[in-house]
C-alpha cells in the first residue's frame, strides 16, 4: 500500500490560479487579494499539510506574475517596536526588506510598501527612508477614524479616504506583509474605497 498524500501542491497550483483569473475578469477592473500566512518558507504548513511544499503561495504569484503585482504592508509600530518574527529571529522590517528581494529574485512585482498605522514614529520614517533610497515606492497610511465601529466615518473621506490611493497597474494585486495586524485588509479596502 503507497502513501497518500495528504496536499497536492500541482491540483492546488492549477486551480487556484484558474480560480484568480477567472474572478479578475469577472469583476473586470482590480481584484485586491490578501495573502495572510507566510508567503514564502511556510514551514508551519508544511508541517500539518504532508506534502505541502513550503514556496506554493510563491509558485502561485509565479504563475499569475504577468497578471499580477505585489503591495507589502508592514505596520508602523511594529517598526518601532523592533518586533521580532520568532521563526527566523529578524525584526518585522528587515522580514520586509528580505521580502521584496526574494519576490524579485523570483520575478515578482513588488509595486509599493504601505507603512500603516504611520504616526511619524523615528523608525517608520527611518525605514520609509531606506526604501526610497532602493527606489521602493512607499506609502504611508495613518490610523483609520473611528475603526472599527464608526462605519459612516471609517467609508468617508476622513477614514480610508485619507489614505493615499496606491497605483497600481495589473489587474490583480495582492497585499501581504510580515505578521498579523500589518494592515493588509484595511489596506485592500482604502484601495476599493478609492
Amino acid at each position: 500500500m503507497g502513501r497518500a498524500i495528504g496536499f497536492d501542491n500541482e491540483k492546488y497550483l492549477e486551480e487556484q490560479s484558474e480560480a484568480i483569473v477567472e474572478r479578475a475578469r469577472q469583476i473586470g477592473g482590480k481584484l485586491y487579494l490578501e495573502f495572510g500566512g507566510k508567503l514564502a518558507y511556510d514551514f508551519h504548513a508544511a508541517r500539518v499539510l504532508p506534502g505541502y511544499d513550503p514556496n506554493a503561495k510563491i509558485r502561485l504569484l509565479q504563475k499569475l506574475r504577468d497578471q499580477a503585482e505585489i503591495v507589502v504592508c508592514i505596520y508602523a509600530g511594529a517598526i518601532e517596536r523592533r518586533k521580532m518574527r520568532a521563526d527566523f529571529g529578524i525584526p518585522y522590517d528587515v522580514d520586509a526588506l528580505k521580502l521584496i528581494d526574494d519576490l524579485r529574485e523570483w520575478g515578482l512585482h513588488v509595486q509599493a510598501v504601505v507603512i500603516t498605522r504611520f504616526e511619524d514614529q523615528p523608525s517608520a520614517r527611518v525605514f520609509k527612508a531606506r526604501l526610497e533610497r532602493r527606489n521602493v515606492p512607499v506609502y504611508a497610511h495613518r490610523s483609520t477614524l473611528g475603526y472599527p465601529t464608526d462605519v459612516e466615518r471609517i467609508v468617508s473621506a476622513e477614514g480610508y479616504g485619507a489614505n493615499d490611493y496606491i497605483e497600481t497597474t495589473r489587474s490583480i494585486v495582492v497585499v501581504t506583509g510580515p505578521g498579523p495586524g500589518s494592515g493588509k485588509l484595511a489596506t485592500c479596502l482604502s484601495q476599493v474605497y478609492h
